[in-house]
Parts: C-alpha cells; sequence; structure tokens
C-alpha cells in the first residue's frame, strides 16, 4: 500500500481548485511524458525557432530541454510557444568556458548517448536510430548547424531524409520531425520509457502550482489546517 505523505496530501488539496477535466488531462499527459529522449539546443538566437521546438516537445511529451547560451540568449516569444514552457523543465548551460561541453557531460553522466543533427552524407537518418538507450538530440542554429564541440562529442551523427533542392529544414521544423519519428517508435517497443511515481508526482505538483491563482494563499491555508490538526 502506498503510504500517504504530505506532497500526496497538497496535490489532493489543490486539485480542488481546478476542474475535474483539467486533473484528467494532467493525469493523461503524465502518461505520456518521458527523459528517454531530450531535447539540446545550441546557440538558437530566433525567439519563433526556439519557441515553436518548446511547442513540439511539449506536444510529443519530451520533459527535458537543454539550452545552451554560448552567443546568444535563449528567448522565448510567448505567441508561438502558447505557454509550453510552463509545462516543462529547461535546463540552460550559460556561465562555463566551454557552454556545449559541460552540457555533454552532464548528459552522459546521466547516461544519455550524445547524438547530433547533421546534414552529412555519412549520417544515419532518424528512422534507423535506435531508441534502446537514452537519447540526447542535438540542433543547431540554421545558419552554421551544431558545433565542433558536439560533432566531436556525438556518438551518432543523424539526419532527415530530403529530396528536393534545399539543403535544409527550419529549425524547428527539423526537431518536429526527428520526434516524430522517435516517439512513435519509443511508443512501440518495450523500453521503460515512462516517468517513474515520484517524477510524475513532482511534475503534478508543479503543475498545479502553475495553473491555480493565488495558490501561494491557498498553501499556507492547507498547512495551516495541517498544523492545527
Amino acid at each position: 500500500m502506498k503510504t500517504i505523505t504530505l506532497t500526496n496530501e497538497l496535490i489532493n488539496y489543490l486539485s480542488q481548485f481546478i476542474s475535474e477535466s483539467r486533473r484528467a488531462k494532467f493525469d493523461e499527459v503524465l502518461n505520456f511524458r518521458t527523459r528517454h529522449i531530450t531535447i539540446v539546443l545550441e546557440d538558437l538566437y530566433q525567439p519563433h525557432n526556439a519557441s515553436a521546438v518548446l511547442r513540439s516537445c511539449d506536444i510529443f511529451g519530451i520533459q527535458d530541454i537543454h539550452i545552451i547560451e554560448n552567443k546568444h540568449a535563449y528567448t522565448v516569444n510567448k505567441d508561438i510557444a502558447m505557454g509550453s514552457p510552463k509545462w516543462l523543465n529547461l535546463h540552460k548551460y550559460r556561465n562555463k568556458e566551454n557552454n556545449s561541453l559541460a552540457c555533454i557531460n552532464t548528459l552522459k553522466e546521466k547516461g544519455y548517448r550524445i547524438i547530433a543533427t547533421s546534414p552529412n552524407e555519412s549520417a544515419c537518418t532518424i528512422d534507423d536510430l535506435p531508441v534502446d538507450k537514452p537519447l540526447a538530440l542535438f540542433f543547431g542554429t540554421e545558419l552554421t548547424g551544431i558545433s565542433e564541440t558536439v560533432v566531436d562529442h556525438a556518438e551518432e551523427l543523424v539526419k532527415i531524409p530530403m529530396y528536393g533542392f534545399t539543403e535544409s529544414f527550419n529549425i524547428s521544423v527539423s526537431a518536429a520531425l526527428c520526434l516524430r519519428s522517435l516517439t512513435e517508435k519509443l511508443h512501440k517497443s518495450e523500453v521503460n520509457w515512462h516517468l517513474n511515481d515520484d517524477e510524475k508526482e513532482e511534475l503534478l505538483l508543479r503543475w498545479l502550482r502553475n495553473s491555480i491563482r493565488k495558490v501561494d494563499l491557498i498553501e499556507k491555508d492547507f498547512l495551516e489546517k495541517k498544523q492545527q490538526g
């Protein structure tokens, strides 16, 4: 039997302040959230592209996005992002001499394979990329692509098949196409890609807090009632 914790009680209490359909949507989305795949954005400087990628990550159930800021600060266009950042975990790398390497090392320590998107002819296609191990998929700017640091440390280069004259997709389109391919493959696999119970609980509490007006006062009232017995 699962022990009822203070966090469980707080979640149940806060759930009274949203509609039943909203709470059901939270549970539904949590069942499709994953950290098995993560997206890494290196030095994106166009807000509409940065924002569109976040929107795609939310849609395809990717919880963590790693943002490398070497030369350019990462900014979001709220009209394009459609509120997606508040449902996601954004991890920024901006204070190191080599932020790209810092990000790569962090992800490797967590067990991720470093996958770099590249138009290189020798790269494997995204549909052929196995999903049996956690993947960190790196995207660079449309103009210069990913850095040499990422290429040098990547365990695999992947590309999206193209059959026209244009040499590359828009970065946000590339991310969406890759995520569509990888998540479909992941969902059909026997890989345990779901969040664990503690991760779901942590996210659910955060989403509730992001959805309720004056939630600080409501939580204070909850804690006072707990102390009074």
